[in-house]
C-alpha cells in the first residue's frame, strides 16, 4: 500500500515515514499542498496523511481539491486544529477522518489499517466490460467469472488501478513482483498473453495497449 504524507514539520515526517516503512507501507512525502497536489495528480496513492497547516495551498483546500479528482482514497488530517466546527469543517471537506496532533503513532497505524480494510472490502475496479471486486477476489468480464492466477489478477489489478497512465516493465517488476534488480522484463509479455487470451479480448476491446520498448497502459476505450 502507497502512502502520501503532506506535512511541513520536518521532524514528524521523518518520525511518521520511517515508521509507516518499517510497518510495510510504501511513503511518499510533500512539504506543502502544491507539491502535494502534483503528486496526487501524477500518481495514485492508497491513502492521504494530510496536515491542514501547509504553506502554498493549506489542507482544508487540498482535501476538497482532491475530492474532485478521487472521491475513493481516504483522507486523515493531522492537526492541531480541534474544535467541534474544525472537525465538521475538515470532513465536509471530505476527509474520512480526523487525528489531533500530538497523536500515538501505535492508533495512527490501527486507523490506517481500518480505512484499508473498509476500502477493499467495498471497492471494485472496471476497464470497459471488465470489472475486478477486489472483496472477493473475482475478475469478470461481461459479468461472467474469469479465472486469472494469483499473479495474472495481481497483474491486471495493478494496469487498472493505474488506468491512464504509462506503467514501465520495470515499474511492473518492482511494484508487483517486488524485484528491485535486473530482471528479464520478457516474464511480464508471458502474463499479458495469458491474461488478453482468458479475457478473449475482441478488436473492439483494446483495453490494455503495448507500448514498445516501455511497458503497458489500461484505458477505457
Amino acid at each position: 500500500m502507497h502512502i502520501l504524507i503532506v506535512e511541513d514539520e520536518i521532524g514528524i515526517v521523518q518520525f511518521l515515514q520511517q515508521g509507516l516503512q518499517e510497518e510495510g507501507y510504501e511513503v511518499t512525502t510533500a512539504s506543502d499542498g502544491s507539491k502535494g497536489f502534483e503528486l496526487i495528480h501524477n500518481q495514485q496513492f492508497d491513502l492521504i496523511l494530510l496536515d491542514w497547516m501547509l504553506p502554498k495551498i493549506n489542507g482544508l483546500d487540498l482535501c476538497k481539491a482532491i475530492r474532485i479528482k478521487d472521491q475513493k482514497t481516504p483522507i486523515i488530517f493531522l492537526t492541531a486544529k480541534d474544535t467541534v466546527q474544525e472537525t465538521i469543517e475538515g470532513l465536509k471537506a471530505g476527509a474520512n477522518d480526523y487525528i489531533k496532533k500530538p497523536f500515538s503513532f501505535e492508533e495512527l497505524v490501527e486507523r490506517i489499517k481500518v480505512h484499508f480494510r473498509n476500502r477493499k472490502g467495498t471497492e471494485t475496479l472496471t476497464l470497459g466490460t471488465i470489472k475486478i471486486d477486489l472483496s472477493r477476489h473475482i475478475v469478470l468480464k461481461n459479468e461472467e467469472e474469469v479465472a486469472l492466477t494469483q499473479r495474472e489478477f495481481e497483474l491486471l489489478t495493478y494496469l487498472i488501478q493505474h488506468k491512464g497512465k504509462v506503467c514501465t516493465r520495470n515499474q511492473i517488476l518492482k511494484d508487483v513482483w517486488e524485484i528491485n534488480f535486473e530482471y528479464d522484463t520478457g516474464v511480464i509479455d508471458v502474463f499479458m498473453n495469458a491474461i488478453r487470451k482468458k479475457l478473449n479480448l475482441k478488436i473492439e476491446e483494446d483495453y490494455i495497449k503495448t507500448i514498445r520498448g516501455i511497458g503497458y497502459i489500461a484505458n477505457d476505450i
